[in-house]
């Protein structure tokens, strides 16, 4: 079996897998993926081709196309455009990438990714590794590489994929207000091997000029700490509402609830006190990187 280059594998007897599994658990994403089945099948019986014709012409197997009309399976957008062609609906399958992009991540990650393409000032302390936001492709590839029990490739690619999407954050306009606070550990840490650690701090540097961005870092040899309780985050939104997390509090939830919302922004606030200014921080993340 080979990978081709929009990931989709292709065996021995043809091509199969333009696409990720459906989570059953995911029922409003579950109901788009059956919608757009439905789409392609419609129009493929108006084409009068049978699916095995049809698979032909897409170069997928016929139970690929199974899978895709019947919800079982999400297609990747390459699999609409090359049904689109096929079919000739005039783009309006393609027009449905959109929809797919919508819930081809797993929910909770849709969800997390909703409330920051609507916050304009984003805090987030981060203990354990590189916050998601400023992972490098390669540097979160590794991450979800090394969970345990093991994530499958197709796993792996769909977290990555998910990750990195995200990050359009910073393209935003206008553009929201971003603060991090990485702990010094997580700049030493060779996650991924030693080429992938100096990319992932190059990309530290590069972020940390935009405008809108303010990195620090927390030293290790500090003897006062606000985040022991470990990573956490609050997004504010326009209307003025927020909501926070915190790893040690609330079971990690998301909590809006303005007694609890001021803990999480109490200690963020003392947190960004306590490290190191973006300036000197931007200087010590050049000199981590120079040791190398």
């Amino acid at each position: 079996m080979s990978v081709v280059g929009d990931g989709t594998e292709r065996g021995d007897g043809g091509v199969d897998e333009p696409g990720w599994e459906v989570d059953p658990d995911d029922e409003p994403g579950a109901a788009v993926v059956a919608a757009v089945g439905r789409q392609i099948k419609a129009w493929r019986e108006a084409a009068g081709m049978r699916a095995a014709e049809f698979g032909t012409a897409m170069g997928y197997s016929e139970d690929l196309i199974y899978k895709v009309e019947g919800g079982r399976r999400i297609p990747r957008p390459e699999f609409m455009d090359g049904a689109d062609g096929v079919l000739g609906a005039g783009g309006k399958l393609a027009a449905m990438k959109a929809d797919i992009a919508e819930v081809r991540y797993p929910k909770k990650i849709r969800e997390l990714a909703k409330l920051e393409a609507a916050a304009v000032e984003l805090s987030a302390y981060g203990s354990h590794n590189i916050h998601g936001l400023l992972q490098t492709e390669e540097y979160a590839r590794a991450l979800f590489g090394m969970r345990r029990p093991a994530f499958s490739q197709d796993e792996v690619e769909r977290l990555v994929a998910a990750r990195v999407a995200r990050q359009s954050i910073f393209s935003r306009s206008p553009a929201p207000e971003l603060s991090f606070v990485q702990e010094e550990v997580t700049l030493r840490r060779h996650l991924g091997g030693r080429m992938v650690w100096r990319r992932q701090l190059e990309h530290l540097l590069e972020v940390s000029e935009l405008r809108n961005v303010e990195i620090q870092v927390m030293p290790t040899s500090r003897d006062e700490h606000a985040g022991m309780g470990g990573e956490m985050q609050v997004l504010k939104f326009k209307d003025g509402s927020a909501v926070g997390r915190s790893e040690g509090d609330f079971g990690s939830r998301p909590v809006s609830d303005p007694k609890y919302l001021r803990i999480v922004e109490l200690r963020c606030g003392i947190i960004r006190a306590q490290a190191l200014n973006p300036r000197e921080s931007r200087a010590f993340i050049e000199q981590v990187l120079g040791e190398t």
